[in-house]
């Protein structure tokens, strides 16, 4: 993925927010409802873009929430590209590569420095919303061990967590979906979270060739919104292959992640309000 441009100082002033500088897309999920009544603690689960830019002042706010463990699911190539995370001392740093939505070395070239023409018979009629999607199915699927993974670090002991992965949106996107799903956070609340990343302060930024996003011509603009917006419907695929593979959700946990009831009630012990 292309490096993440520092943040414009005017675009951070949002109320309740921090203001980061080198890290996008940060936000404590804290305050969502469950289906029982009860709420997600705050400060007990956030979610960010990557933090290989994270200024000092970035890492000293990170410094204070306290963290236990930040779940990076970036890739090799997302770790070539932007480099580690900033070292937080006392913080345990796992490293679960999850698939890119838009993984494959050729298709990245192509989406940074492709001629319009490659970037139609790419990524137009669809083509692009229609990658996401499937990947999003890909992920529910095939990453269950990862998934599994974390959830039963986070009902053991390693909360305050930070998901994060390039920007914030996808991987860890689907990542903090599956979390919320697990303590039964309202799938309303789940999908209004994940669209929060389409604010104009939080969105990863385009870059091609030497083109900002404010640059790029119309038709390419269009042609790649689809990669990097945060869209109910891929939500939505992701949640239709959790259901086609495993027949519920209750299934899902218990079989697909090898995570059940009673974890379940652990994790929720660890998150929601009135928990120990």
């Amino acid at each position: 993925m292309t490096q993440t441009p520092p943040i414009p100082q005017s675009a951070q002033d949002q109320p309740g927010e921090p203001a980061l500088t080198g890290v996008r897309n940060f936000r404590d999920v804290g305050g969502l409802p469950t289906a029982d009544g009860r709420r997600v603690r705050s400060g007990a689960l956030y979610r960010s873009g990557h933090l290989a830019s994270a200024t000092p002042e970035d890492a000293a706010f990170l410094d204070s929430l306290g963290l236990h463990t930040i779940f990076d699911f970036r890739n090799s190539a997302d770790l070539a590209l932007e480099g580690p995370d900033v070292a937080l001392p006392g913080v345990r740093q796992v490293n679960l590569p999850l698939t890119d939505p838009a993984h494959g070395a050729e298709f990245w070239q192509m989406v940074r420095n492709g001629e319009l023409a490659e970037l139609r018979a790419a990524l137009g009629d669809g083509q692009a919303a229609a990658r996401m999607a499937a990947t999003y199915q890909e992920i529910v699927r095939t990453r269950t061990a990862e998934h599994g993974r974390v959830l039963h670090a986070m009902a053991e002991d390693s909360v305050p967590a930070l998901m994060h992965c390039a920007a914030g949106k996808d991987r860890a996107g689907l990542s903090v979906a599956i979390t919320l799903l697990a303590v039964g956070v309202e799938r309303d609340a789940i999908e209004a979270d994940y669209l929060q990343s389409n604010a104009p302060h939080r969105r990863y930024l385009v870059r091609r060739r030497d083109q900002s996003e404010a640059q790029l011509p119309d038709e390419v603009r269009e042609l790649l919104s689809p990669l990097f917006d945060a869209r109910a419907e891929y939500l939505a695929a992701a949640f239709t292959a959790l259901e086609e593979t495993w027949g519920s959700v209750d299934a899902y946990f218990t079989e697909g992640l090898g995570f059940g009831p009673d974890r379940r009630e652990r994790l929720r012990a660890r998150l929601l309000d009135g928990s120990l």
